[in-house]
């Protein structure tokens, strides 16, 4: 049954197999519980065999009928504000938008409360700019100066329509920390779901250490495999990516990389691994909730989304779920890994409790927040 008794909108960037992470885990689980009308930029996911939106409806934008469209949408960046901008949302009295590019602009009338699920203010044209620009190969060329134009005018309409929803939901405290001084506007923070139930936390632990993540330069896996061959402590690598090959020629002997691994080996590696290692600055951060519901250690960078799912334990060792390290460098990790082992800290954060902090962020918790959130706006909104 669905939370409203009336048509409900949610609207999402893109449906494709190419984008599987934190955002769909969240949009699932608005699906479950709104039981809405989809609309998104492109869909590819509706008429793919084994998909969750397999036979669904999903309203799309002109983009889905361009050129690769729907297998490279991101190519058509420059058009994605103005596509976003021609659904037609009519006679949906709640939309819910969840945006960490362009869903958030979508186009409103005043008997409508629009709520916005936040993933992220738009990495490269914000912050990470300079990185992005110094990755990008097109951006080094002569379309530089175009590429550097197009996202001063994608944060400046990032801004414009930041003012459109009624309500911002963050998926963190960084996260609203990062709307609030790009668009000057507050969050509530609401953490999204994470499918701890997949996780047996109760195996016996292995002397390894283990990164699960995208091969790409933000996530700084560098740092995991040069700390850990220096030390020569066992690393797996899970995953795959442009930065593989610069990875793989900075590891020792003892760190192994197993490229892309299914499900339940990567649920399987988690629940044996003597840590969970995580070096990037992330949004939030799914997966070492995943390897705290799988009663593993997180060894991480103490800044960005991590902060509001691991508890370090310098802090408070009676609540603890990991040990952070404060500065992005090499140094930094190795001094936290030796002082991991040293101390064999590990015995300090007992699986079980890891699991039952974990489960804070249980799919059922996620659920009741939003229905509680919508309900008090929906009730509070001018036109009720």
């Amino acid at each position: 049954m669905a939370l409203f008794p009336f048509p409900t909108a949610l609207v999402h960037e893109w449906f494709s197999p190419r984008s599987v992470g934190g955002a769909e885990l969240v949009v699932r689980e608005m699906d479950a519980l709104l039981k809405p009308r989809l609309f998104a930029l492109v869909d590819g996911e509706s008429r793919r065999a084994g998909s969750w939106l397999q036979g669904r409806e999903v309203v799309t934008s002109f983009v889905q009928r361009l050129p690769f469209g729907v297998s490279h949408v991101q190519q058509y960046l420059p058009l994605l504000p103005f596509a976003i901008e021609q659904l037609d949302l009519r006679g949906h009295p709640l939309v819910l938008s969840s945006s960490h590019l362009v869903a958030k602009g979508v186009l409103t009338a005043p008997d409508q409360l629009h709520v916005s699920y936040v993933h992220t203010p738009v990495r490269y044209a914000w912050d990470q700019m300079h990185a992005y620009l110094e990755a990008s190969r097109l951006a080094r060329g002569p379309l530089g100066p175009l590429v550097r134009w197009q996202l001063h005018r994608l944060r400046q309409w990032d801004v414009l329509s930041a003012g459109r929803p009624d309500h911002l939901l963050a998926n963190s405290r960084f996260t609203a920390a990062r709307i609030r001084r790009y668009w000057g506007r507050p969050a509530t923070v609401l953490p999204p779901p994470v499918a701890v139930d997949r996780f047996d936390w109760r195996q016996p632990r292995d002397d390894v250490y283990l990164s699960v993540c995208r091969l790409v330069p933000y996530k700084r896996v560098d740092l995991l495999v040069q700390a850990c061959s220096r030390l020569g402590l066992p690393l797996l690598v899970v995953g795959d990516g442009p930065d593989r090959r610069r990875l793989e020629a900075l590891a020792g002997p003892s760190v192994r990389f197993l490229g892309r691994c299914p499900a339940d080996e990567v649920a399987r590696l988690m629940g044996r691994c003597r840590a969970f290692l995580y070096a990037g600055v992330e949004d939030f951060g799914i997966a070492p909730v995943e390897a705290m519901a799988a009663g593993a250690p997180v060894v991480a960078l103490g800044v960005g989304g991590l902060r509001d799912s691991v508890r370090c334990l310098s802090d408070d060792p009676a609540t603890a779920t990991g040990l952070f390290f404060s500065r992005q460098t090499v140094d930094d990790l190795v001094a936290a890994l030796r002082h991991y082992e040293e101390g064999r800290l590990w015995r300090q954060l007992p699986a079980e409790r890891l699991r039952r902090h974990a489960e804070r962020f249980a799919p059922g918790r996620f659920r009741d927040r939003l229905a509680q959130v919508l309900q008090a706006w929906m009730a509070d909104r001018p036109c009720a």
